[in-house]
């Protein structure tokens, strides 16, 4: 028995066969002091793609809206798209590829949101700017308000989670599902050691304390950080997704169940091997896809939608 056991412990600190190339090249942390310098120096481009249309916001915040070659029939539906970055990084653009890949998969639009960023800008700056693209998307001529969800991955999914609890709280808008891929939901991971320091990819305690630092500022985090708060309760049924070698993957299924602990439909996938952001890194992989399938699945099931027809 002890034996088995230990065999069962190594297996769990394997990479994914599929992911094992990439992890031998991947950095543990690609959100440092250094990076982030570095990246906001390199001059932003976006590129323009058929279906794809730049809208601006009352605040001057910016909107890019794909919409789908094919749109399911008699859809309305829409999806609120928020990057990653660790609150301190990147932009809309930089998730084009994917989110024209849901709005086809989809046969729905999908607007992606590009945020204020941390330090300059910290809470409550991002979650306001990505509220009132929630508005404003409810607000559109091609767009039926009931049937609209909202996903992001890494801190476009915290934020997503905290938008979440918002939308519930000031019930102006209906969100019919909240996608959150491998989320950052608590400032408190990073106060933690990490046992499993050696196995991170792209994300450890070094971007996770970096990240909630610039993002909280003076904040309460009782109130700006979505694991804290005390009643999820009444929140949008839930997808979330991560990583088992993730180090935010303990609060992920910590929050999964608080939310069903709610009476919250929350459904839950853990892949096993995978790592901070493993999707992203190896798109075309069999693990990548199936973990793409799962969240269409989740979004057809809460907008009601079918397969688009090509």
């Amino acid at each position: 028995m002890a034996a088995r056991a230990l065999r069962q412990r190594i297996a769990a600190r394997e990479y994914h066969p599929e992911l094992r190339r990439p992890s031998r090249y991947l950095p543990t942390a690609l959100v440092t002091p250094t990076s982030v310098r570095i990246f906001r120096r390199i001059p932003r481009r976006a590129g323009a793609h058929l279906g794809t249309s730049l809208s601006t916001l009352t605040s001057g915040g910016t909107v890019r809206v794909h919409r789908p070659a094919v749109a399911a029939e008699a859809s309305g539906a829409a999806l609120l798209w928020i990057h990653g970055g660790g609150y301190v990084l990147g932009n809309a653009a930089m998730d084009d590829r994917l989110a024209r890949r849901m709005s086809h998969e989809l046969g729905i639009i999908v607007a992606a949101v590009d945020y204020r960023l941390a330090p300059e800008h910290p809470y409550p700056a991002a979650l306001t700017d990505c509220y009132e693209a929630l508005v404003w998307l409810a607000a559109h001529p091609e767009v039926d308000s009931r049937r609209m969800a909202i996903a992001g991955a890494s801190a476009g999914g915290g934020l997503a989670a905290a938008l979440a609890l918002m939308a519930r709280d000031r019930g102006e808008v209906d969100i019919a599902a909240q996608i959150l891929l491998y989320p950052m939901l608590d400032d408190r991971t990073s106060q933690r050691p990490d046992p499993d320091a050696t196995l991170r990819r792209l994300w450890n305690n070094t971007s996770n304390t970096l990240s909630w630092t610039a993002y909280l500022g003076g904040a309460d985090p009782h109130v700006a950080v979505p694991a804290r708060r005390g009643d999820l309760g009444g929140v949008a049924p839930a997808w979330i997704g991560v990583g088992a070698l993730d180090l935010l993957s303990d609060e992920a299924c910590s929050y999964a169940r608080r939310l069903c602990d709610a009476s919250v439909d929350c459904r839950l996938t853990v892949v096993p091997g995978a790592f901070h952001g493993f999707d992203a890194v190896a798109p075309h992989t069999g693990v990548a896809t199936r973990f793409f399938d799962r969240q269409c699945a989740m979004l057809r099931d809460y907008l009601g939608l079918r397969r688009p027809q090509s």
